[in-house]
């Protein structure tokens, strides 16, 4: 720095955070403030050069353009960020850095599994464990600062940002939201100032997951009251873990786009929930105001959009273009413009970038190493759910010959799954690899899944085929909607012609979304569901199909029995007209078909059964409005394999002031056990989580009953009535 700390305190690093920013704001002039508030795409040191000098850049995101995750881009270059920061530290009369952001979703450059993958170990640690290993690799870069997690709640297999999301419910989507704030930003004294940390970002706020249709960025159309009782909840959730950003979302919300949305973002989120971090603008979000019919031009927008809460504009350049004149006007308080920069200041300090703005040793490698390649293992096990199986699986060591077929069975950069941008095809273990490890070349078949007559000769050769099958990436993520969730084109058909010879059949399914398997399952004699894995996909599918491991992962979102029964979910609220349902659903709303979904939220197999016995209280079934009851649930392995379950404990809230879901998750607990070996799941639940928004959407508690119910999925469990007394 050029100049010392008595003319430039806030670079005084014994000072207080507060008092940091408010010296550093008191010498701003209102085009330095507004300089804060602006983002750019891919800062070039070279052309940006005089408006790094003159404060007039103050954030930028290394992205291949709108909808980066399904692009490739040229990475980030860390000097690029060393001579940016440059010109915006050394060269600047105020020395502010830069923050620069990126997109590190569910790895950086060692990838694991998509969220919606990480969702279903239902495993906190684990997934605090791989946000962090991804925030390590990323600071390599000289990345600061990334997008996730994405907590948005969804009943919309056809909406392709599900493979980003956390699950369908808002207990699952809020605990491991938090996790990856946690893992992201750290938890410890140094917070975000660790070294091998960066800020998190809790997106899209709020109901993006419910797009009309599944089509992505469409309308919604919502209550209060169910935004409230769902949608915000783990929003809330991540900003009681911490979070230091929370991303507008897309959409509008019953008319009122959420880039313009005042009372959702101010009253609500920063207000009511005292959200002190940055508010960040999606994608030119600012200026989709104008085309969402709300602005007449990107002043308007902009005026809007700093009035709503919007702290930090991305990549529309409403705020640069037109936020100072609309001060100087007197269209904008000037203090909304304090209060953004207030915050953005706020976390450049907390990240330590006014310390430490640079990238570092540019030697550094964040290539996968051995350990970071045991996280992504872990992560990718606890990633598969087996979903049928009629004995086939495991495989036995001594199977005799095995034919891999299918479009994913050679694969390597189609298993990272979406927003992947610094993941690397050749760091991915295949499933032929792995599986040729196993199996050598004289017991292992492999063919690409194309209609051949070698292909059905090979499953006649074979004593057992896996036909892995599923999604390309490309068809999940961000802008991939689709019409139909069942497999993509051709691939039923080959399933069909490979179950005609009547040999053993295990389908593997790699998806981003929930996917139509009625016809799979009655095809099959095993379906394993794979949210895409990252690096070590093939490692942990051959650690599975032979039993290494126990498939221990449980479905995060339910899975419909076609498209037609969209939505499907536990979000569904009882009705006036009650029609009673038999236990296969057989009665119900549909003339043509059965009610309950495919498969159920939570459901998973493994390689053992369980047996549950009847939840109890250990004490009284009184739960005083202040305090908490405690219920537990045996449960036994009767089978021959250790094995892991996932005890879900559930609610229902028979009369309330609003309809309430017919099942809601409460809590979960994770038994290992050894065959014959009984556990105790034990569960202490209190009053307020129960509580729920009103009729005038307050939060409440009511006295009277309550039904819980603890087992392996949303719809199977023994039931114990509580009762909420003042």
């Amino acid at each position: 720095m050029s100049a010392g700390h008595d003319d430039r305190p806030w670079l005084d690093p014994t000072l207080s955070v507060p008092e940091r920013v408010e010296s550093l704001l008191g010498r701003m002039t209102l085009h330095d403030k507004v300089g804060q508030t602006h983002q750019v795409a891919n800062i070039h040191p070279d052309d940006d050069a005089d408006l790094l000098r003159d404060g007039r850049i103050g954030s930028s995101l290394f992205a291949s353009g709108a909808t980066g995750g399904n692009e490739r881009d040229e990475g980030v270059l860390a000097g690029n960020i060393d001579a940016a920061q440059r010109h915006a530290t050394d060269e600047s009369r105020l020395g502010i850095p830069v923050l620069f952001g990126r997109d590190v979703i569910h790895g950086h450059r060692t990838v694991c599994p998509i969220p919606l993958g990480l969702a279903a170990s239902f495993d906190e640690a684990l997934v605090e464990e791989v946000a962090a290993l991804a925030a390590a690799e990323a600071v390599v870069d000289g990345v600061a600062w990334t997008f996730a997690p994405m907590v948005d709640l969804s009943e919309e297999p056809r909406w392709g940002r599900v493979a980003e999301s956390l699950g369908e419910t808002p207990v699952l989507s809020g605990r491991m939201a938090a996790a990856m704030v946690r893992g992201f930003q750290g938890s410890g004294a140094a917070g975000v100032a660790d070294e091998s940390r960066i800020a998190a970002c809790a997106k899209h706020f709020a109901g993006y997951g419910l797009s009309a249709g599944g089509r992505d960025y469409d309308t919604v159309s919502v209550g209060e009251n169910t935004l409230r009782n769902l949608h915000l909840r783990p929003f809330r959730t991540a900003v009681d873990a911490g979070v230091c950003t929370v991303m507008a979302a897309f959409n509008d919300v019953d008319g009122i786009p959420m880039h313009a949305h005042r009372h959702l973002l101010r009253d609500v989120l920063k207000g009511e929930w005292g959200f002190e971090g940055v508010v960040v603008a999606d994608w030119n979000g600012i200026g989709q105001l104008v085309f969402q019919g709300v602005a007449g031009d990107l002043r308007d927008a902009a005026r809007q959009a700093i009035e709503a809460g919007i702290d930090l504009d991305m990549c529309s350049g409403a705020y640069a273009a037109h936020l100072a004149d609309l001060v100087e006007s007197g269209e904008v308080d000037v203090a909304l413009v304090d209060d953004a920069v207030r915050r953005l200041l706020t976390l450049k300090f907390r990240l330590g970038l006014f310390e430490k703005p640079f990238v570092g040793d540019p030697g550094r490698s964040n290539a996968p190493t051995a350990q970071s390649r045991a996280v992504a293992l872990r992560a990718a096990r606890a990633a598969h759910v087996l979903v049928s199986n009629n004995g086939v699986l495991p495989l036995s060591p001594d199977v005799g010959t095995v034919h891999l077929t299918g479009p994913f069975a050679e694969a390597g950069e189609e298993l990272l799954g979406t927003w992947t941008l610094d993941g690397r095809g050749e760091d991915v273990v295949a499933p032929a690899t792995a599986f040729r490890e196993r199996l050598g070349d004289k017991r292992l078949l492999v063919t690409d899944g194309r209609f051949s007559d070698r292909a059905v000769q090979q499953v006649r050769n074979a004593d057992v085929t896996v036909a892995v099958v599923g999604e390309h990436p490309w068809r999940s993520g961000e802008a991939n909607s689709v019409t139909d969730i069942g497999l993509p084109a051709g691939q039923l058909d080959y399933l069909r012609q490979l179950s005609r010879i009547g040999k053993p059949l295990v389908v593997v399914a790699y998806t981003g979304r929930p996917l139509e398997l009625g016809e799979i399952m009655d095809l099959s004699d095993a379906v394993i569901v794979v949210w895409h894995p990252g690096v070590e996909a093939g490692t942990a599918l051959a650690d599975v199909v032979f039993g290494d491991v126990s498939p221990h992962g449980r479905l995060p979102m339910t899975f419909p029995r076609t498209t037609g029964h969209i939505p499907t979910s536990t979000h569904q609220r009882p009705t006036g007209r009650v029609i009673e349902l038999d236990e296969d659903g057989r009665l119900g709303r549909y003339l043509d078909d059965l009610v309950f979904p495919r498969l159920p939220f939570g459901h998973g197999l493994g390689y053992t059964t369980f047996e549950y016995g009847d939840l109890r209280a250990t004490g009284s079934t009184e739960l005083p409005l202040d305090g908490s009851v405690e219920v537990e649930i045996e449960v036994v392995n009767t089978g021959a394999r250790s094995g892991r379950e996932v005890v879900q404990l559930s609610f229902r809230d028979p009369v309330a002031q609003v309809t309430r879901p017919l099942t809601e998750l409460l809590d979960w607990s994770v038994l290992d056990l050894a065959p014959g070996e009984k556990g105790t799941a034990t569960f202490t639940v209190r009053a307020d989580q129960l509580a729920y928004h009103g009729r005038d959407n307050v939060l409440r508690v009511d006295p009277g009953e309550i039904v819980l119910s603890a087992g392996p999925d949303a719809l199977h469990g023994s039931r114990l009535t509580v009762s909420v007394t003042p």
